[in-house]
């Protein structure tokens, strides 16, 4: 979860990175964290902490994409991964494969491929290069093992971030209910003075 200020210092050097997501400190003494330079009244800090918790939210979103853009890429590797499987069996023989391409959304089209030791791989961005089936496999595998890698990383930031949700979420609630609880001995003072 998130630090406390005083041992927020102390452990801030062997944390690690979470793709340049602030922590959230929690707030353990909220009087004193009002007589902080800088938060001078309630709202303003509300105002800094709201801003802070959008701020996450909008790295949520961004995070949330990459990892639905992750798990689509993944299976399309793992079938293209398959397919230079099985051309590899295949490329010794002299017996050409009988295929089905995709040409739109369900609609296929018959195909005959002779054996071959080449194939073509998209890169993005309408670059394709040609490959030998061992180099296009060892590139898929890294790609891969690299998209898996990088789903487990987005999925710890997800974690973290959610923290810092709750974190932000109640500071913001500690902070709300020392206003309410100050302006409310404020109030019985002004009467008691009347």
């Amino acid at each position: 979860m998130a630090t406390t200020i005083e041992s927020g210092n102390a452990g801030a050097a062997n944390k690690k990175k979470h793709l340049g997501i602030p922590e959230a400190i929690f707030v353990e003494d909220v009087e004193a964290f009002m007589k902080q330079p800088g938060n001078d009244t309630a709202d303003a800090v509300l105002r800094k902490l709201d801003e802070q918790y959008q701020k996450y939210k909008y790295m949520e979103v961004n995070l949330a994409q990459k990892k639905l853009r992750l798990k689509s890429q993944i299976p399309q590797i793992k079938q293209t991964l398959e397919i230079l499987r099985h051309m590899q069996k295949k490329k010794d023989t002299t017996n050409p494969m009988a295929t089905h391409f995709l040409l739109a959304d369900n609609v296929y089209c018959k195909a005959s491929v002779p054996p071959t030791d080449k194939v073509c791989l998209w890169l993005g961005a309408n670059v394709m290069l040609e490959y030998d089936i061992d180099e296009a496999q060892a590139l898929l595998e890294k790609n891969l093992a690299t998209a898996s890698r990088n789903l487990d990383s987005l999925e710890d930031d997800l974690d973290f971030l959610r923290d810092q949700f709750t974190t932000t979420e109640v500071n913001m609630a500690r902070v709300y209910n020392w206003d309410v609880k100050r302006r409310s001995k404020d109030n019985l003072l002004k009467s008691a003075e009347r």
